[in-house]
């Protein structure tokens, strides 16, 4: 239909604004008809109110995003960065003055047991493994070996209660959580935090992306040395494919809620229930 034959009704719009002092007027027109939108605004202009177009149907689902100015346009952020530079930034301060802290208290404990691990089992002290971090770039954790194997491939069978490949001194050294301590080194590098979602082995990690819808947005923050899983129970062996969805949904949680209070509080609560632990 031609706006021209609509000028009549165009004309009793107006005047019926004027008469019951209309504050806004709203457009329900299709977005992609840009040249009827102009000639109705150009009609409309003698009234001194806002005029609205109303978004159809496809354009409003993305109008419920913020908007960010870029350039000379506005886009809808469909997905932001969980955590903003001065949060990331913030983080980092954390780990880096938390690592150190804890590399100074821990060194003889780390000493000891680099000494122990070398007179009991043949092997290398440390036990490097790859494992996926932010933005799912690969990377070598350090851990102290507690078995007799140093698995790393397309292959790997998670450790079990009495499993055969752990060693003596490991079994004590992976219920105290002092294998971990190497991951400081990781804190340092950049390539963990403290507090995050626990990295999976590589050959897992690509298990679970594909069976797991959401197990991909763990890597929005660095992976951690303990996380708010761990500490609500989530640690360890995952037997079932339920216990690693409650893994996901407790890391995501933490990734949407994220604040340096709940670092701090998660860093206590690993401190006081390492001795519970129920890893093997």
């Amino acid at each position: 239909m031609l706006l021209s034959s609509l000028a009549p009704r165009f004309e009793e719009l107006i005047s019926y604004a004027r008469e019951n002092r209309i504050e806004h007027v709203f457009l329900l027109i299709n977005w992609s008809r840009q040249h009827a939108i102009d000639s109705i605004l150009d009609v409309l202009k003698i009234l001194p109110v806002p005029v609205h177009l109303v978004p159809d149907a496809n354009t409003a689902r993305f109008l419920r995003y913020p908007l960010e100015g870029t350039g000379n346009t506005f886009t809808a952020e469909l997905r932001r960065a969980p955590l903003s530079f001065r949060e990331r930034a913030l983080k980092r301060a954390l780990d880096l003055v938390g690592a150190s802290l804890a590399l100074l208290v821990f060194a003889p404990v780390m000493l000891v047991t680099a000494i122990v691990i070398k007179l009991t089992s043949k092997g290398p002290v440390f036990f490097r493994q790859t494992r996926h971090g932010f933005g799912g770039r690969a990377f070598r954790i350090f851990k102290f070996r507690t078995m007799r194997v140093l698995e790393d491939g397309p292959t790997i069978v998670q450790a079990q209660k009495n499993d055969p490949r752990v060693t003596p001194i490991g079994k004590w050294l992976r219920k105290t959580s002092i294998d971990e301590l190497p991951q400081l080194l990781n804190v340092l590098k950049g390539d963990m935090s403290l507090v995050g979602p626990r990295p999976h082995a590589a050959a897992h990690n690509t298990e679970y992306e594909q069976i797991i819808g959401n197990y991909a947005f763990r890597h929005h923050v660095k992976p951690g040395i303990t996380g708010w899983a761990q500490v609500n129970g989530y640690r360890g062996e995952t037997r079932t494919l339920e216990l690693m969805q409650k893994r996901v949904e407790h890391d995501l949680w933490y990734i949407n809620n994220w604040s340096v209070f709940l670092d701090v509080s998660i860093l206590v609560r690993t401190v006081f229930g390492v001795l519970h632990s129920s890893a093997y």
